[in-house]
């Protein structure tokens, strides 16, 4: 007989690693009750049942019955009945994905009140009005999430009331209205759905938890998990626990607590408290909430107690806990805690404080941050002097410099996003339904809420600019604009900027400098907490990571700021770009050349000039490799566009015969797709003179650097090879260029020949193509284009969005490498050519090589170096060491 899945499982029953069977909720809940903390009691349906329900509409055939009887378990527990008109018990109904994904899925408490049992809830509480309220707040969440009533309807019937009272907050409202409120929401539920709210606990709770599961699925939780990189096929847990109240007056009240400030890391009390409230209150902002501090002075014992808790709770995870807690009648509950949500700067700092507190060890603190991470600290931030007076002041919520033109609603942001603009969104307080608008945005600005409050959450977690809780801003998003305390109005498509590390707001958009932790990694030095974390944690990294991180570069400057930020060498130097600008000219002539003699003469101009920049980036990278790459694009990139050729030819009244046979060389030269045309190896094997001159001044360079003392060390690279038969033959060509300026100078030289992997067939082919190659550097970035058989710009432009909406790409193939097919080719090609010839160097050269993703599947696929920007090598450092570290290291997830 077969034993049946086990779909529910108690709170007793479960543990903190079971977060992908009962999500990270119920796994928080389990723990917590482990460790005998103070938590109402409860069940939770597992992530299994969900993805059942989701792939076939129904339930799981044992999961009513597993239910039934852990509901009967925990009405023994509580002494009550769910939905008794006599003394009802009452419970919440929760999301709990896996992987963090806050205000994305739905939430309904107080399921179990109907008409009958509000009046035994008011008479077992003494409080008439708490039961009321309870009530209305179930019907209220009820119809919105399960029965699909538009939440305003809701909104503006509450907003009606309390005028009509003169009031401003929830509280202020007694028993007589809100028994009225109750039943004006239930006409409202009748009247939008032609169905009653459901007065049968039972089914409150059934259709409750199935609408939980549909929440998976609902538009905005897509598209956070999009964002996140969080798979769509993980499904949710569902948490059903027995509820307890901080609506029941003056010494109740719900919060929400860290046992570190999740913005900046530091160590303290931080979090919100709203006294006589539910906890939806306090992450919706619908109120001001008070500091936590304010706890201590209201209730001392209670604010004690969730102390010793949080210690206990941040000693037991090693980590950074967010906490929720519900006081009821002085009696403190802790509903919730998670590896909580942080800022890049917080990441940094709580890592390297909990190393140096010995909690943790240097391989969990690297494991707990990342090249995102840390590419956001390098971020510029705003230049502020003594007469840049503020807007307004809020809760500095998501640090960072943001300007952009300030927006109200969320179609806007997307709207102006997609037409290039940069947005700040500013709301009274966000909901999930402003998820989109919040991506497209560069900021996000509320005049309500705190720390812990929706907008707050989020943006953190996406790493955008946010402050929350501007009380001096009166927003009107119907007028589409905002107004200060002091009489200053901001409309809609206004600049402002946003600055979420000191908290505030101004008027027009502010200076950038650069970032204090971009500095430090330039000069090395720390200045504060922030940037001596970093400059800990990154030779930590360089000390257990195998892969060499270089950088593209292709200048002596870059090249300098480049070998700052700790780069090994140059993985990328494009010759091309040492084509642009005045020198332009004499690539022109070049290619008008009509004769041997005059081309000859066009390279010979060229010449000196290109020695120069070699000489000056080995310079700056003396002793360590440059990879120079031979020119790429096609020759016509380097004359002047062909209908402003023509424009001007048409206009001039004595037309410039150079203008003449520039047009005549565009129109010979064009091609349908230079992409896959005249360029890479064929120009250097059809050009007469090209790769000679080119290979010349790299063998000068090296020689001027040898008599000068230096330690150059340059690698020539022959791009877009298909055929080995073409690798020979530039690698003959570049040899004899070698030896003659060898023998020209009296100066050995040795300059490693290799190629880039940047077509399927080089991959496909790599065995051979190892046979006459030092060294392979993949250039993903075509051989993404040429594998998938799409052009970039053209297709990031037209249909990436749709698929990234439709899913065909978790990520865009540009931004992190598509392992299932790209990667399988840089795998095919590392292994063919090291069978071919060992100990051949291999690199990549392509964007890729500063995505964090794309870094771990390098050093699986055993590449010896990755190059990126100057920028980005920080962050490539860091995701080297990481993917360095075994798997057993700690890694908590804090997406």
């Amino acid at each position: 007989m077969t034993t049946p899945t086990k779909y529910v499982y108690t709170f007793a029953e479960g543990s903190r690693d079971m977060a992908a069977l009962l999500g990270g909720k119920g796994a928080g809940l389990a723990e917590m009750t482990r460790l005998g903390l103070p938590v109402p009691p409860g069940f939770t349906v597992t992530a299994d049942a969900c993805r059942v329900y989701l792939a076939t509409g129904q339930e799981p055939a044992d999961m009513g019955v597993q239910a039934a009887h852990a509901l009967a378990e925990l009405e023994r527990a509580m002494g009550r009945s769910l939905g008794s008109p006599d003394d009802p018990l009452l419970v919440s109904v929760r999301s709990g994905a896996r992987f963090s994904m806050p205000g994305m899925m739905e939430t309904i408490l107080d399921i179990g009140l109907g008409d009958r049992s509000v009046t035994g809830l008011a008479k077992v509480s003494g409080d008439e009005r708490f039961a009321w309220d309870s009530y209305r707040r179930l019907v209220q969440m009820f119809g919105h999430t399960v029965m699909g009533v538009d939440g305003e309807l809701f909104d503006r019937a509450l907003a009606a009331h309390k005028a009509r009272r003169g009031v401003s907050d929830d509280p202020d409202l007694d028993a007589g209205e809100l028994m009225l409120l109750t039943d004006e929401y239930k006409d409202i539920v009748r009247a939008r759905t032609g169905q009653e709210f459901p007065q049968d606990p039972a089914e409150q709770l059934a259709r409750a938890v199935r609408a939980v599961f549909d929440s998976w699925n609902v538009e905005r939780a897509r598209i956070y998990r999009r964002r996140e990189h969080i798979p769509d096929d993980l499904g949710t847990a569902v948490t059903v626990q027995a509820m307890v109240f901080g609506n029941l007056g003056h010494d109740s009240g719900t919060g929400v607590a860290f046992t570190r400030d999740p913005a900046t890391g530091e160590r303290g009390v931080y979090g919100d408290y709203l006294p006589d409230a539910q906890g939806e209150d306090v992450v919706a902002g619908v109120r001001d909430a008070l500091p936590l501090t304010e706890l201590g002075r209201l209730a001392p014992r209670v604010y004690t107690e969730l102390g010793d808790h949080m210690r206990t709770l941040e000693d037991h995870y090693r980590d950074l806990c967010d906490i929720e807690f519900t006081v009821e009648r002085g009696k403190l509950w802790i509903l919730q805690t998670r590896v909580g949500k942080r800022t890049a700067e917080a990441a940094f700092r709580i890592a390297h404080d909990l190393r140096r507190e010995g909690a943790i060890t240097a391989d969990d603190a690297l494991h707990r941050v990342g090249g995102t991470a840390l590419t956001r600290l390098m971020f510029p931030r705003f230049d502020t002097g003594p007469t840049d007076i503020p807007l307004a002041r809020g809760v500095p919520a998501s640090p960072g410099a943001a300007v952009g033109v300030a927006v109200f609603d969320s179609a806007e942001a997307v709207r102006r996003a997609a037409a290039g603009d940069r947005t700040v969104l500013v709301r009274r307080e966000t909901t999930p339904d402003d998820l989109p608008g919040m991506i497209a945005a560069q900021a996000v600005l509320t005049s309500r809420g705190g720390k812990t409050s929706h907008a707050a959450v989020v943006a953190r977690g996406m790493g955008k600019v946010c402050v929350c809780g501007a009380e001096e801003l009166t927003v009107d998003t119907e007028a589409r604009l905002f107004t200060t305390s002091s009489g200053v109005t901001v409309h809609e498509g206004d600049t402002v900027s946003v600055d979420g590390t000191a908290g505030t707001v101004h008027r027009g958009a502010l200076p950038l400098t650069a970032s204090d932790v971009g500095r430090a990694l330039h000069s090395g030095i720390a200045t504060d907490p922030l940037t001596e974390a970093v400059l800990t944690t990154l030779p930590h990294a360089d000390g257990v990571r195998r892969l060499q991180v270089r950088a593209n570069a292709d200048t002596p400057e870059d090249a300098a700021r480049a070998r700052a930020f700790g780069a090994q060498g140059i993985g990328l130097c494009r010759t091309e770009h040492m084509f642009l600008g005045e020198r332009r000219a004499l690539v022109e002539s070049m290619i008008l050349a009509p004769d041997d003699t005059a081309r000859d003469a066009a390279l010979a101009a060229l010449l000196p000039l290109q020695r120069a920049d070699f000489t000056g980036i080995l310079a700056a990278m003396d002793g360590l490799p440059v990879t120079i790459r031979l020119i790429d694009p096609p020759l016509h990139e380097f004359l002047p566009d062909r209908v402003d050729l023509a424009v001007r030819l048409a206009r001039a009244a004595h037309p410039d015969p150079r203008d003449r046979a520039l047009l005549d060389a565009v129109e010979r030269m064009h091609e349908e797709n230079p992409m896959l045309g005249l360029r890479g190896v064929r120009l250097a094997l059809t050009v007469p003179g090209l790769m000679a001159m080119q290979v010349r001044a790299i063998a000068e360079a090296v020689v001027d650097r040898l008599r000068d003392g230096g330690r150059p060390y340059a690698e020539i690279m022959i791009p877009l090879v298909g055929a080995v038969e073409e690798l020979r033959l530039a690698r003959t060509e570049t040899e004899r260029v070698l030896a003659e300026v060898a023998a020209e100078t009296g100066t050995p030289l040795t300059c490693p020949i290799g190629t880039m992997i940047e077509l399927p067939r080089a991959a496909l082919t790599a065995g051979r193509i190892a046979e006459a190659a030092d060294f392979f550097s993949f250039g993903t970035n075509d051989l993404t284009q040429t594998t998938w058989g799409l052009s970039r710009d053209d297709a990031e432009a037209s249909f990436f969005p749709r698929y990234l909406e439709k899913g065909v790409f978790p990520v865009s193939p540009f931004e992190t490498i598509d392992r299932d097919g790209v990667g399988r080719l840089v795998e095919l090609a590392v292994a063919e050519g090291r069978a071919a010839r060992p100990g051949l160097g291999t690199g990549i050269c392509g964007e890729h090589g500063g995505d964090p993703d794309s870094i771990h599947f390098f050093h699986r696929a055993g590449l010896d170096y990755v190059s990126c920007s100057p920028f980005r090598i920080p962050a490539a450092r860091l995701e080297a060491g990481r993917a360095a570290l075994p798997d057993s290291a700690d890694s908590s997830d804090t997406r």
